[in-house]
């Protein structure tokens, strides 16, 4: 489900957006859409709401992702890595990192509001 909004975007916005979209032989719209997508995936944890904080604590690694990334890993291991493969394991890696330190600072947020118990006492 997507929504309809109609934003005022300052003049230096808008520039940037549009030569990345022409570069990237994308819509504007389309530009804007992935960087808010971006911008909303940095929001401190404790500004999250209750809901999103708990859906971020049980976040897991799509089965894809995942298993991708096992196959990777086992290529780098045997020495098969290709630089394509090298940048798709950079890729994972970091996605994987950074997920997992959202769903710990999620965990914090949740114990902290009372939305779970300690997971020691």
């Amino acid at each position: 489900m997507s929504e309809r909004l109609s934003l005022e975007l300052p003049d230096t916005l808008m520039r940037s957006a549009r030569a990345v979209a022409s570069q990237t032989h994308r819509g504007i719209e389309e530009v804007l859409i992935e960087w808010l997508d971006r911008a909303a995936a940095e929001i401190p944890v404790d500004q999250l709401p209750d809901e999103q904080v708990l859906a971020l604590r049980d976040l897991q690694m799509s089965d894809s992702d995942q298993h991708e990334l096992s196959d990777l890993l086992a290529k780098q291991r045997e020495g098969l890595l290709s630089a394509p493969g090298r940048q798709r394991l950079d890729l994972l890696m970091r996605q994987y990192r950074s997920g997992m330190v959202r769903k710990a600072q999620a965990l914090k947020v949740a114990v902290e509001r009372g939305l779970q118990p300690p997971l020691h006492t």
